[in-house]
């Protein structure tokens, strides 16, 4: 349940933001005397693609799309001018990467001044707007409650505590006026209902009876239609269960699922899938091609031993595959059971620099071609981890769902390296079931820019 103007309000900031970069982007051209028409732009395409994915991308960031009717001005003006900032830098690297990009200085000096100028203009008018009608966009729909039983009590509570989801509970209805809690307002017999709520300009009716009044409920629904208000069911279940759900129906029965997972859709495994082959494969040509042979040297002069390392690891569906790494250590019997620790006498001089900068996870990028892993995901465990892990902490396998990844949710929130105490698992495990549920490829994307960020930084959990 979300305020109703909340989508409308994204979506009208989504289209006048790429109206401005694209249109501000055509008038600089027109200012410097560049005689345009949108069939000639074909030089242009690239940069003008590359400047609307860089926009996404940063807009994303920083969630400057979310909350616009909520979120103080002075949080809205940061989050905008942040995201501005970093979108400048980037699109001034790319430039830098890539100097065949057809890009005149002129139009782009003007560009890079008006853009953000009209955007922040744009939200600063938008504020000023929303501040004298912010009370009526986010003015609460009254509802009431059919049912006093425990799902009527939970639900009306669930209301009362989360002011956010902007509704007010007039009142609950109950045939039995002694199950009504002495805070809660109760305004009749269910039978009651409809008419009160036709009466009282009430826009919606939470019928929380059990399974067992079905015919009470289809009546209810009826009288509801009548007088014109909407009709919400809340299911019963038993008092059990207590997640998240998401409904799906097959023909008119309801099937509540435990999770969302964005990647049980095909055409977004078919979007990460090719993702992972194209980054992958850059990544081996431009780098592994010449980085691994110097790597190889530097590790054979340092230790005894093969350049990589490979161990069975837990892969998607729980299935074992060969992870590749730089050797790290010295040769030992007890890799596949203890893990790395600070200050450990089996990590060598060499290994120390990789695993302090995750050089030593490069040759992952293999497995990310062959199938094995991705570029972001749950990191694979150890086998011994897998199963010790299992019997201890709830919800645990529930990862494997997921092709593993070189970084993750879990690793850019800090939830990397060792993991002494049950607890330190239970973050990680709790991050990669969130990113389970959540899933986007610019979602990932976000990752991999945290994930370089952070090897630019000192991390005390990487030894």
């Amino acid at each position: 349940m979300t305020n109703k103007y909340a989508t409308l309000f994204k979506w009208i900031h989504v289209v006048v933001d790429f109206t401005l970069l694209n249109g501000t982007l055509y008038a600089c051209f027109l200012l410097d005397g560049i005689d345009l028409v949108w069939l000639d732009v074909y030089d242009y395409k690239l940069t003008i693609l590359l400047l609307n994915f860089c926009w996404s991308y940063c807009s994303n960031l920083f969630g400057i799309y979310n909350n616009n009717l909520k979120r103080d001005a002075v949080p809205t003006l940061a989050a905008n001018i942040m995201a501005l900032c970093l979108f400048v830098l980037i699109s001034g690297v790319i430039k830098f990467v890539l100097p065949q990009l057809y890009v005149p200085p002129a139009p782009f000096v003007y560009y890079f001044a008006l853009f953000p100028a009209l955007l922040l203009l744009w939200r600063f008018l938008f504020l000023l707007l929303r501040k004298h009608k912010r009370m009526h966009w986010l003015k609460s729909d009254s509802i009431a409650i059919a049912g006093a039983g425990a799902v009527g009590v939970e639900f009306y509570n669930y209301i009362l505590h989360n002011p956010q989801l902007n509704y007010s509970v007039a009142g609950i209805f109950d045939d039995d006026a002694s199950r009504v809690p002495s805070y809660m307002n109760y305004l009749g017999k269910v039978a009651e209902c409809a008419d009160y709520a036709s009466a009282n300009k009430i826009s919606e009716i939470y019928c929380a009876l059990p399974y067992t009044e079905s015919e009470k409920i289809e009546w209810l629904l009826q009288e509801a239609d009548k007088h014109m208000v909407r009709f919400r069911v809340v299911p019963d279940v038993k008092g059990a269960m207590h997640h998240k759900f998401m409904v799906e129906l097959f023909g008119y029965v309801p099937v509540l699922k435990t999770r969302q997972e964005p990647l049980e859709n095909k055409a977004n495994e078919i979007i990460k899938r090719a993702f992972d082959i194209v980054f992958s494969a850059v990544t081996i040509v431009l780098v592994l091609s010449w980085f691994v042979p110097l790597i190889a040297l530097a590790i054979k002069l340092d230790s005894k031993g093969p350049v990589f390392f490979k161990q069975l690891r837990s892969g998607k569906n729980n299935k074992s595959f060969y992870c590749l790494k730089f050797r790290s250590m010295t040769v030992n019997s007890d890799s596949d059971s203890m893990q790395a620790s600070k200050s450990d006498a089996r990590v060598t001089r060499m290994g120390r620099f990789m695993r302090k900068t995750s050089i030593d996870e490069l040759p992952q990028f293999i497995n990310v071609f062959l199938g094995n892993m991705s570029v972001v995901g749950p990191r694979p465990h150890m086998l011994k981890h897998t199963h010790d892990y299992s019997k201890l902490i709830d919800n645990y396998m529930v990862r494997h769902f997921l092709t593993p990844g070189i970084t993750g949710w879990a690793q850019v929130n800090g939830f990397r390296g060792e993991t002494k105490e049950t607890i330190a698992m239970l973050n990680r495990v709790k991050a990669d079931l969130w990113y389970l549920e959540n899933w986007s490829i610019l979602l990932d994307m976000k990752i991999i820019f945290l994930t370089v960020w952070q090897a630019l930084k000192k991390n005390d959990n990487a030894y």
